[in-house]
């Protein structure tokens, strides 16, 4: 309440005096503490970090300690994944400058004009900046140049790899309409092999599987940022915030709400400077547009619930009844 009310500094205090601030100097302590945490009693549980970078380091912190206590499979199969460029903005994509050699590309609309298609994919191979033109090459070998200030509903993306095992949980970074999975969308997996085929368990109970050469847009589901929390509950939240590495544009007031907010029952708040923290988060970005505040349709989906969820458990009594690798 007093959070909603824009008491910050007061509510944070409160938090304090009862035991759930917890300041760790180290950045890499802290991590390591933020995941212990969180595989003390993984059900129920969400992480907040401002930033997508934090957020990556949790989510391979979390994985990592899951798998020593025995949560989550140590074999591990190396996915190629596509995270998305978050800070590329809708001006930014009309600039070839913007544009790097090797980013892949996604084109929701498609092109006519250079007969693209709706959802296809392309790899960057040029960028010149002087003319503002982008060279792509298609799937089908092809390589396409155009002025990026002619297309729209294009994402970028860099490729990377994640190294997931039975019992991670994951998260869809993208929608796929297919298969009736919504952006942000959280499961479990139960299968997995080395040649990418996958069979999650989603939050919802329901089962799916795909291959991930298919549908690249998957992430760690442990560790979210701020942004992407919106709309998502959970019994407890671990709120991770580092008052030098953000920076004002990602710790703020907003940030306090929405991230503290996501707890019904407990939220534990993990800081490199316990002093700087209230202040931070006292910081008031409301002069900024109404449509920065609210996620967009396409960035977040529709409020969801993380229940004590019962895939992991499955997958557990799926791995002590069951080889864990897929039949070929």
């Amino acid at each position: 309440e007093q959070l909603a009310r824009g008491d910050v500094r007061d509510a944070i205090e409160k938090l304090d005096t009862q035991g759930h601030v917890h300041e760790i100097v180290d950045r890499d302590e802290r991590l390591a503490e933020v995941a212990r945490e969180y595989a003390r009693k993984p059900e129920g549980t969400l992480v907040v970090s401002p930033d997508n970078q934090s957020r990556i380091d949790i989510n391979e912190a979390i994985h990592r300690t899951l798998q020593s206590v025995g949560q989550v499979d140590h074999s591990e199969h190396r996915m190629r994944t596509l995270v998305a460029r978050q800070e590329i903005t809708s001006a930014d994509r009309l600039w070839a400058g913007q544009y790097e050699l090797g980013n892949v590309l996604r084109y929701t609309r498609g092109s006519k004009a250079h007969g693209i298609e709706a959802g296809e994919y392309a790899r960057v191979e040029r960028v010149n900046e002087k003319d503002n033109r982008v060279t792509v090459k298609r799937e089908n070998g092809e390589e396409v140049s155009y002025d990026p200030r002619r297309l729209h509903g294009v994402t970028l993306y860099r490729a990377t790899q994640r190294a997931f095992s039975e019992g991670d949980r994951v998260q869809f970074t993208a929608p796929n309409r297919e298969r009736h999975i919504a952006n942000r969308e959280l499961g479990t997996i139960e299968k997995i092999d080395d040649s990418g085929n996958l069979r999650l368990r989603l939050d919802s109970g329901r089962s799916v599987a795909f291959n991930v050469k298919e549908n690249p847009h998957l992430d760690y589901g442990y560790a979210v940022t701020s942004h992407s929390s919106q709309g998502q509950t959970a019994d407890r939240v671990l709120v991770h915030v580092d008052t030098e590495r953000a920076g004002e544009k990602l710790v703020h007031r907003r940030l306090a709400y929405v991230a503290i907010s996501r707890g019904r029952y407990d939220a534990q708040i993990y800081t490199n400077n316990r002093a700087d923290l209230a202040q931070g988060l006292e910081r008031d970005v409301s002069h900024r547009s109404a449509t920065a505040i609210k996620p967009s349709r396409e960035s977040v989906s529709p409020a969801r619930e993380i229940k004590p969820s019962s895939a992991q458990s499955k997958v557990r009594e799926h791995k002590q009844a069951e080889s864990h690798s897929i039949s070929r």
